[in-house]
């Protein structure tokens, strides 16, 4: 307990250290009857579906049963962890713009089919604390101008220069609000009008969201997503992200969590630029157990659109963890689109442009961000990941080999892999959707229908069926293969200009595997003096020394260990 006070002083100072301090106390003696004091140990078998709850729906059925059902049916083996998307009742941005964090969205389903998904798999739980809608009870109350309720939010006037703050949208950061008694309030407001910031210098907002935590966890929560986290402090005239009062409530929610179990990983979403987002790791030992790793799909799709493996090899390379603990979050695509700010100091601005030019050729769209020059840059690119990296009008097989190919490199790379569901199941880009809704980040959002979709992957000659299959394979051998251990080691060897290399070694060093892949239209043969073992994805083909590759085509080989 006294590293949680050390810690508190950090972010608070005089009576309201020891105020928290007493009623942290409580918190953890409310829920620590409520929680078994197990550990989580993250290995080769875990996979995590990213997934809304309502992705197939069923005409009669709670979607999050119907979620369910398709798990049981169609991925028991492969799949043994979600990422339940926000769940709760929500006013915009499809879950992100919370009313009520303790409750489930009654058009999803209750509490009781959460529990019931939770005794089959283990859960990730989205953490949306930076913000709450403007609906929610919380905001309603403080421009009610109820006493409980004041600082909650942040009041600040216009005139105080904000011009250095980090923008992630191209909307006003501040959103005029009239209180019960007619004061005007100019409340900050990151991401749009109707998700309102919450205010962390309130010791109250601090323990309330704590609350929220361990709320989740007593609900099935084994991981914990901390959505846009870097923004949660802010101080005018700074940059207002990734500030230490930050990474000390971080560390904070760590060290609470950890006092009552040791059965919850904590995970940041921070979609900024390496350096950055690895800043979350903290010492290795006190912040984030897994970040996203959000540098891997613009730069995968960039290169594999290129065909060049110049940028990515020299990224990964750098790639290092502060402790044996601690690991990457791997995926390709999300409900959000591909950021592009994880590529600044990687690529060069017209790289960028063109990655962005290619998004839009291939039927998507890009998202811009404001600068503090007053000028706008691509920020987001709102496309299929199969669609951004192959043209919806090539031939299918080369986009079922594309797709998977990427998709490879994402399951072989250090770390946890996350899985779209839409990059499980072979879907393509959503127009119809942002026509609908005028929300761009709605064409890889779409809700299927569970019937069509289950009949589409038993057809053995449908476009989902032959994708999808391959993928399983994908994920079946990486569970199979202890080389692929979240904390083996790794590294990344040059052996051919066009061939992306990745070399995986278990924790306990008896299995080794050298995942290849050819990210060129074009074969290549390549020696490897003294390589020896067989190739996992088909395991009749024996290698010795020489390895043949044909376009976009991957081995991921288990060689032999002296």
């Amino acid at each position: 307990m006294k590293s949680i006070r050390e810690k508190l002083a950090e972010i608070y100072s005089g009576k309201a250290i020891d105020f928290t301090f007493q009623e942290i106390k409580k918190l953890i003696s409310a829920y620590k009857s409520k929680l078994k004091n197990s550990n989580y140990l993250l290995t080769e078998k875990d996979v995590i579906l990213i997934a809304y709850g309502d992705h197939v729906k069923k005409q009669g059925e709670n979607p999050l049963v119907t979620l369910y059902t398709f798990l049981e049916k169609h991925l028991d083996n492969q799949i043994n962890t979600v990422h339940l998307l926000p769940f709760y009742p929500y006013s915009s941005d499809d879950g992100f713009s919370v009313i009520d964090y303790y409750a489930v969205n009654p058009e999803l389903g209750n509490w009781k089919d959460v529990e019931h998904l939770a005794k089959d798999y283990r859960l990730m739980f989205d953490a949306v604390v930076n913000h709450i809608s403007s609906e929610s009870e919380w905001f309603k109350e403080y421009l009610n101008e109820n006493p409980e309720y004041e600082n909650f939010f942040v009041d600040i006037s216009s005139e105080i220069d904000l011009s250095e703050v980090v923008r992630p949208r191209a909307l006003p950061l501040l959103s005029e609000f009239t209180s019960k008694s007619g004061a005007e309030k100019h409340i900050w407001t990151t991401f749009s009008r109707d998700q309102i910031d919450l205010n962390y210098e309130n010791p109250k907002v601090l323990l309330q969201v704590l609350d929220v935590l361990l709320f989740y966890i007593s609900n099935g929560a084994k991981l914990i997503r901390l959505d846009a986290i870097g923004f949660l402090w802010k101080i005018p005239g700074t940059t207002c992200i990734h500030l230490p009062q930050t990474h000390a409530i971080i560390q904070l929610a760590r060290l609470i969590i950890e006092e009552i179990t040791k059965d919850v990983v904590l995970i940041t979403e921070t979609n900024v630029p390496h350096a950055e987002n690895i800043s979350y790791f903290g010492d290795g030992n006190n912040e984030a157990y897994m970040v996203y790793n959000f540098t891997l799909p613009p730069l995968l799709a960039y290169s594999i659109l290129k065909g060049d493996i110049t940028d990515l090899k020299k990224w990964a390379t750098s790639l290092d963890l502060p402790s044996k603990d601690t690991c990457f979050f791997n995926f390709t695509a999300s409900h959000d689109g591909v950021g592009v700010r994880p590529l600044q100091g990687i690529l060069a601005d017209t790289e960028i442009s063109f990655l962005a030019n290619k998004a839009e050729q291939h039927g998507g769209f890009v998202s811009y961000k404001n600068n503090p020059d007053g000028s706008q840059s691509p920020y987001e690119l709102n496309c299929n990941y199969m669609d951004l990296i192959s043209d919806p009008e090539e031939d299918d097989a080369l986009r079922i080999k594309k797709m998977l190919l990427a998709q490879g490199i994402m399951l072989a790379m250090p770390g946890v892999p996350g899985i779209y569901f839409h990059s499980l199941v072979g879907s393509g880009n959503y127009k119809e959707g942002v026509e609908i809704t005028g929300q761009k980040r709605t064409i890889n959002r779409e809700k299927l229908d569970y019937d069509e979709l289950s009949k589409d992957l038993a057809d053995g000659e449908s476009f989902r069926n032959k994708y999808f299959n391959a993928y399983l394979k994908l994920i079946e051998t990486r569970q199979n293969c202890t080389a692929f251990n979240p904390f083996g080691e790794f590294q990344f060897p040059d052996l051919h200009e066009k061939i992306f290399a990745i070399e995986r070694l278990s924790a306990d060093k008896t299995q080794k595997v050298l995942a290849l892949f050819n990210l060129s239209n074009q074969p290549h043969n390549l020696m490897i003096p003294e390589l020896k073992g067989k190739n996992l994805l088909n395991t009749s083909e024996i290698i010795n020394e020489e390895v043949k590759l044909e376009e976009y085509e991957q081995k991921w080989i288990s060689a032999d260990i002296d």
